[in-house]
């Protein structure tokens, strides 16, 4: 299944490549679940993500690999692949793209994901949407133009 959403920024590229880093990671984390950070790496290939997620009622790891990056000064972009995934993940591509436009940046994530059951894929799409609608105004505020 894929799932994409995208955010026109009023920033530089440079400017919002750097931002790309623990601290934006930290506020796009919608409230639920908490996410506790373990690691962070960076936006490099080669670089991983490990995340404890709290659901309240269990606990699950979450740990990601970088295996993709790419810059010019048109685009920047990187994709993290799950190594380790909550139920009911079986499958998880998060390709991150920044493009450069001319009043800004087009900010897209674009996720790939399966399940165990192509039900659940299908049933659990409007609850993996909220978390990335989420990061919209996120993007827009820490992305103003400088």
């Amino acid at each position: 299944m894929l799932l994409q959403v995208q955010t026109q920024v009023h920033s530089t590229l440079a400017n919002v490549k750097a931002g790309f880093n623990q601290e934006l990671f930290l506020k796009l984390n919608p409230p639920f679940p908490s996410v506790d950070l373990i690691r962070f790496d960076g936006c490099r290939q080669g670089d991983f993500v490990e995340l404890d997620l709290d659901f309240k009622f269990s606990r699950q790891k979450w740990l990601s690999e970088i295996t993709f990056d790419n810059e010019n000064d048109q685009v920047f972009e990187f994709v993290d692949e799950g190594r380790k995934m909550p139920f009911p993940f079986t499958f998880w591509r998060h390709h991150h793209k920044v493009e450069a436009h001319e009043n800004g940046c087009l900010i897209t994530d674009a996720i790939e994901y399966t399940t165990d059951n192509k039900f659940l894929t299908y049933l659990i799409y409007p609850i993996l949407l909220m978390p990335f609608l989420y990061r919209k105004p996120i993007y827009r505020r820490v992305f103003r133009k400088n």
